[in-house]
């Protein structure tokens, strides 16, 4: 069975760049036949500052979104991270998201796309700490764009070339990982 791997849009600000560019990986995925991709708008799930009054490890839910959002996070085997860098570290609302779960996260796969005055890599790093806690296995391989070069007035995504085989070499990572994972998922 193939695995199943999320491209989730780590951004809910009006006129976000994270869309297009979670768009442009997937469609990048969509043309290779290892695995199954969806894209994930933390958007469209309305999670407000975390409101859940128990901690999310014991996973006894009791909002709507939560239990929504549970249930289409522990569908994938694996996740690509799709975060702007603010102010050297991810967005809120993809921390918020995050923090929301605890067990669909884990035993699992992460790979990220950032973009940022600096490529988005300290949102990256911030992101594989977080992600070291939920124990999810990052993947080495990663895309960094920069604000300067691949958007036009920073709003608009032109990704130099070379970016699609950054893209790959991640999603070759993330399948390998997040298949090998699958035993300790099973167990």
């Amino acid at each position: 069975m193939k695995s199943k791997i999320a491209i989730i849009i780590g951004s809910t600000r009006p006129g976000r760049n994270a869309e297009p560019v979670a768009r442009w990986v997937y469609g990048i995925a969509k043309q290779r036949s290892d695995a199954e991709f969806e894209l994930v708008d933390i958007k469209s799930f309305n999670l407000p500052h975390l409101d859940e009054p128990i901690p999310p490890s014991l996973r006894q839910y009791s909002q709507p979104h939560t239990k929504a959002w549970a249930e289409k996070i522990n569908s994938f085997d694996a996740y690509v991270f799709v975060t702007p860098e603010y102010n050297h570290s991810t967005s809120g609302a993809l921390k918020n998201a995050i923090d929301f779960l605890y067990q669909e996260w884990n035993n699992k796969a992460a790979g990220f796309v950032s973009y940022g005055s600096a490529g988005g890599t300290r949102a990256v790093e911030h992101l594989r700490l977080v992600m070291a806690e939920l124990q999810v296995a990052t993947v080495r391989a990663q895309v960094a764009l920069s604000l300067f070069m691949d958007f036009e007035n920073f709003s608009v995504f032109k990704p130099a070339a070379h970016h699609e085989a950054e893209v790959n070499a991640m999603l070759d990572q993330l399948v390998a990982w997040g298949s090998a994972l699958k035993t300790l998922r099973d167990r």
